[in-house]
């Protein structure tokens, strides 16, 4: 297996166009983000996803029949890349979390009438989601543990339960709630995939978490992520998504290319993250020499790069395995560049804070920002100990211990060297 290292010449004009529209366009507005009337700001994003939509670059992680290209994990892994220099550009591009998977998931999973009351306009951006998995006592690395139950009462569905860091889910239109309907289904074919909307009796939003990526959440923002109750909350049977048993089937179905995507937007953050080192190293003088001119910094920024690059031909493999062989058998690649990409980028952001000292500590560059919500990457979608578990496992598969290996064997292997080397001779004697 190989892959080729260079874009198609057809698609890098793409590339091109997207790296300059998040250059000039999205990176300078970073530091007002937040500190903008919300009316001016709607109209501002619409005007720069308007743009990001005429160059038919919108939701491209999608298939055509859905609104997207179709352009499979080799053309999205760069893209992502890019995405992955401002941390809005999700929004911008129109695969921001957990839309984006949500999307996937009632792409395969929903029916006609479904995609059209909540796919087609989450699409175009008029209906935001959320998606609740995640419970505070329960499921979290093991879903299959989960304790929200949802029963059938007519014609009905009743759901009880407690959900928590539910990305958007304050702010969300419609919330794909993940609940056991069939306890003796289990441990993977138990649970099913509901449509709750806002504003449905028995849901009740608790609260924002604080996090380290917003210590001071304000509800109903973008971003947050927040705890649930549903107290027999009744919906309507219309709003199961598939069977009341596949939930885990449409579960998986929104993780595969989203963990590459994930990856490949840590590895875009780390590159902007080492420019933004580098350019500090070599304007700063310390006991009179530049930063740079230190082989502290310079170990530092040859640790940075290495990483990055490791990182991102790990993640290339897998999404190049994945466009040739589907996400399951590309399951452990899948998982190993997540794990690794996880922590490359906290070590280059930790190793930058270092190098720009008070400056990197400081809110005026965006590096500390980054480090605090970048911290979730090693946890979120599957914690990096579950997807080592993936490697190693897949790594020792069809391998059998040998019996008294190696002491017992070594007279018996020198013994086949001497017989080997013996017959070697003969031949080149002959």
């Amino acid at each position: 297996m190989s892959w080729d290292f260079e874009n198609d010449p057809e698609f890098q004009p793409k590339l091109d166009w997207m790296r300059t529209f998040i250059d000039e366009k999205l990176i300078p507005l970073e530091p007002i983000l937040g500190k903008v009337p919300d009316e001016q700001w709607q109209v501002v994003k619409a005007h720069l996803q308007q743009q990001v939509k005429d160059e038919g670059l919108w939701a491209c992680h999608l298939d055509p029949e859905l609104g997207g290209l179709g352009f499979g994990q080799m053309k999205l892994a760069p893209m992502n890349e890019l995405i992955g220099r401002c941390m809005y550009s999700m929004e911008i591009f129109g695969n921001q979390a957990p839309d984006s998977g949500n999307s996937e998931l009632l792409a395969i999973g929903a029916n006609e009438a479904q995609k059209e009351k909540w796919l087609w306009p989450n699409l175009t951006g008029n209906l935001r989601s959320a998606f609740a998995l995640t419970e505070p006592f329960e499921a979290g690395a093991d879903p299959t543990r989960l304790r929200t139950s949802a029963r059938k009462d007519g014609d009905d569905w009743l759901i009880n339960g407690h959900k928590w860091f539910c990305t958007n889910g304050s702010c969300a239109d419609f919330i794909i709630v993940m609940a056991e309907t069939t306890p003796e289904g289990r441990p993977h074919k138990h649970a099913g995939m509901f449509v709750v909307e806002k504003g449905t009796p028995g849901m009740r939003i608790v609260r924002d978490i604080p996090t380290m990526g917003h210590p001071e959440p304000k509800l109903g923002a973008i971003g947050n992520h927040a705890e649930i109750l549903f107290e027999d909350c009744r919906i309507p049977a219309e709003n199961l998504i598939g069977g009341p048993g596949d939930g885990f089937i449409l579960a998986q179905k929104r993780l595969g290319g989203g963990r590459i995507h994930h990856a490949m937007r840590w590895i875009g953050q780390a590159k902007r993250a080492l420019e933004i080192t580098c350019e500090r190293a070599v304007s700063r003088e310390s006991h009179g020499r530049r930063l740079s001119d230190h082989q502290m910094i310079q170990d530092f920024i040859y640790t940075s790069r290495t990483e990055i690059e490791a990182a991102r031909l790990i993640t290339f493999q897998a999404a190049w395995k994945m466009d040739k062989v589907g996400a399951h058998a590309a399951r452990a690649e899948i998982s190993m560049a997540k794990a690794y990409s996880s922590r490359m980028v906290l070590g280059v952001l930790d190793r930058g804070i270092q190098v720009c000292g008070a400056l990197g500590y400081s809110g005026d560059l965006p590096l500390e920002e980054w480090y605090r919500s970048t911290r979730f990457g090693t946890i979120g979608d599957g914690p990096d100990e579950v997807h080592k578990v993936i490697v190693a496992r897949d790594t020792m598969k069809g391998i059998e211990p040998v019996e008294g290996w190696p002491t017992a064997h070594i007279p018996s292997r020198m013994e086949a060297a001497r017989e080997n080397f013996a017959a070697i001779i003969g031949e080149a004697s002959a």
